[in-house]
């Protein structure tokens, strides 16, 4: 990590941990921060791995129907229901991934919807899902019956440990042997095959850890707001997220996060004020973005810094000759 990116990433956590104090309601700042996480999951799959799934909601909103049900109907603790939903989205997404990782480009993309309309259906006729109605009255509960999440604040300390946990985990992973096996089967895969590695099973544990990571956001986000509904699996819940990674910038660690809040915030705040004109709205923002910043928000910065760096070694390199020239 860099000097200038380890400062960023101070200052952010600086922050993060300041908000709640100024004011800000901190149920918006865990909503936030989870569909941050459920994007950077996300963005593992689609930004380091090329594979864009129109079905990712089902882990996030079946893991959150999973953990609603073990508190409600169990009585399980919330860290227990929350590793329970983690690992049933995981074990899922095995399922799901190798299913369609065989398939390229469009193949993929709908075969994932298709199975994700499955999770919706099921979800919608289950007995243990309320139906229509969902989960309604998820309690909070005592985290190793030590911490009580009934307080806002408590919970949002824990939901953002989560998310810099979750943060430093994916790029741990990028920046790891496998991480580099994967940006290179994103960049030629035929090149990947060709050195010996074996695509299929590489791309099946990235998809396999997005699916766990998403299914993480989504038993948080269903402590975080008492309910688990159809919402967090339809096929919208999943055309967000892809929204989210790509106004942000794919392939980036901080334009998940940057594209999360601005639709998280656009709807939370628009939604009052125009009702169901929010979502063309964003999808215009939407619009103006891609065709402004092709790499993203952040991509775009990070590009922009290249530039300046490269034009600066440039010009140095420049001054250099002229100087010896003189001489």
């Amino acid at each position: 990590m860099g000097r200038s990116a380890g400062i960023v990433y101070l200052l952010v956590a600086l922050a993060a941990l300041c908000l709640p104090w100024l004011g800000i309601y901190p149920v918006f700042l865990m909503k936030l921060l989870c569909f941050a996480m459920f994007a950077c999951a996300y963005n593992l799959l689609l930004g380091y791995g090329r594979m864009l799934s129109f079905g990712h909601a089902a882990f996030f909103g079946f893991a959150a129907y999973v953990t609603s049900w073990l508190v409600t109907a169990h009585g399980a603790g919330p860290a227990a229901a929350i590793l329970s939903g983690a690992a049933v989205a995981a074990l899922l997404g095995a399922v799901f991934g190798g299913l369609a990782i065989r398939r390229h480009g469009i193949y993929f993309a709908m075969i994932t919807l298709a199975l994700g309309q499955l999770v919706y259906f099921v979800c919608l006729e289950a007995p243990f899902t309320g139906g229509e109605n969902g989960l309604q009255g998820v309690p909070r509960g005592t985290l190793l019956g030590l911490l009580p999440l009934r307080s806002d604040l408590v919970m949002y300390y824990l939901v953002l440990a989560v998310f810099v946990a979750v943060f430093l985990f994916i790029r741990r992973v990028v920046h790891s042997p496998f991480g580099h096996v994967l940006r290179a089967i994103r960049e030629n895969e035929t090149r990947a095959i060709s050195l010996g590695y074996d695509i299929n099973r590489y791309k099946l544990l990235a998809f396999v850890l997005s699916a766990a990571l998403s299914g993480l956001a989504g038993s948080l986000n269903a402590l975080v707001l008492g309910f688990a509904t159809l919402s967090d699996v339809q096929q919208s819940a999943s055309g967000e997220v892809i929204l989210m990674t790509l106004l942000g910038g794919t392939g980036t660690f901080f334009g998940p996060v940057v594209g999360a809040a601005i639709v998280i915030t656009l709807q939370e705040y628009l939604s009052d004020l125009v009702g169901g004109w929010v979502t063309a709205i964003i999808g215009v923002i939407f619009v103006a973005c891609v065709l402004s910043f092709r790499r993203g928000i952040v991509g775009e910065l990070e590009a922009l810094r290249v530039r300046r760096a490269v034009s600066r070694a440039a010009g140095a390199r420049a001054a250099g000759t002229d100087r010896l020239t003189t001489r």
